[in-house]
């Protein structure tokens, strides 16, 4: 394994670092309220760090995602990246590569996801019914990336779609998304249709690679999320003086922050090492779960810890603290807890990663 960046990498991650760094200030954050900074976005598409994404991979991803966890910066650009630049490059049809990917990497066209979603469903021949309660990012989206009850991945037109805003606790420009007869077209029509990929790859079911690749991603996001908290506490605790001494000098605080530190270290190199195994071709579906059972176990610890370590500045709602806070809680529960997570890997343990990876891929 090696995940040292590449060139390439490193330079579009310094480049996310200094707008995410400029433009995601607590005050623009706040004017922004729930909904995304479409200033911000716009800068990161024209800086073409979207569109590199096809080129640095999922590592590249995890890289900037960071950056932008950092700053919890209110944009779409996991989502779009995950939902919309890889499965459509990895899954899409030729047509479907040609038509959405420029868009999506300048930014014209949004995705979001929406893969939790069994009570969606196909009455009708390219037709979709269903309900899901909170898609995050979706009143920024262009397109949807659905999932139905057979796993089969649709993409939706937000314009033919009933979205209505709906509020998370992380402000993710979320909304509920009804679907009614709703036109729809399958991800990949026809590519999978033999068990083979355009690229001659067997990779099996397109939504286990989307869900693994979705939980990396946000797995390097909660690194970022809770790297930035823990740099506002020891900040904090560095300046905050009792009794004539910094709290950082005291016991307590340091072991709290060391904890912290060697959790946010754990959520980062397991993120890693699921996504440099993907751009690899290697197996990747348990390192991606493992990674993101880090992100929710560790993550919500983590934040827990960067708030505390705030004393009575951590119960400001208004704090910048709150806000790494509320991202790293909702991040806990995205495509799945601690809980479900690790019965999701002992599973895959038990029965073998890889196995009936054929099967899917014929059955997709």
């Amino acid at each position: 394994m090696d995940f040292t960046p590449t060139q390439e990498q490193a330079a579009a991650r310094e480049l996310a670092a200094r707008i995410f760094g400029d433009l995601s200030t607590p005050e623009r954050l706040a004017a922004a309220r729930t909904g995304s900074d479409a200033e911000l976005w716009k800068a990161l598409c024209e800086a073409g760090l979207v569109a590199a994404v096809e080129e640095t991979g999922l590592l590249g991803l995890v890289l900037l995602l960071e950056e932008q966890g950092r700053t919890t910066a209110q944009v779409p650009f996991a989502a779009s990246c995950v939902y919309g630049l890889l499965a459509v490059s990895a899954h899409g049809s030729a047509e479907q590569r040609e038509r959405l990917l420029p868009a999506i990497g300048d930014g014209t066209a949004v995705v979001s996801g929406a893969l939790r979603a069994a009570a969606v469903r196909e009455e009708r021949p390219g037709e979709l019914s269903g309900t899901v309660a909170a898609v995050p990012w979706l009143r920024d989206a262009t397109h949807v990336l659905v999932v139905d009850d057979k796993r089969r991945l649709w993409l939706v037109r937000s314009t033919d779609a009933e979205c209505t805003p709906v509020e998370l606790t992380a402000p993710w420009s979320a909304g509920r998304l009804t679907l009614d007869g709703t036109p729809a077209e399958r991800l990949g029509e026809g590519v999978y249709e033999s068990g083979v990929r355009r690229d001659g790859a067997n990779k099996g079911r397109p939504y286990d690679d989307v869900l693994a690749t979705a939980r990396t991603a946000f797995a390097g996001l909660q690194a970022g999320v809770c790297a930035g908290s823990l740099t506002r506490a020891v900040e904090y605790t560095n300046t905050r003086e009792q009794f004539g001494r910094p709290l950082a000098a005291k016991q307590g605080v340091q072991l709290r922050a060391a904890d912290a530190y060697m959790d946010t270290e754990a959520i980062r190199v397991t993120a890693y090492e699921a996504a440099w195994r993907r751009d690899e071709g290697l197996e990747y579906a348990s390192h991606a779960l493992t990674a993101a059972w880090w992100a929710s176990e560790a993550g919500q610890r983590v934040v827990h810890t960067g708030q505390h370590l705030h004393g009575g500045m951590g119960a400001d709602l208004d704090h910048p603290v709150h806000r790494h806070f509320l991202w790293g809680r909702q991040l806990d529960a995205y495509l799945g807890c601690g809980s479900e997570l690790l019965q999701e890997l002992g599973e895959l343990i038990v029965h073998g990663e890889g196995e009936g990876e054929g099967k899917g891929a014929m059955e997709a």
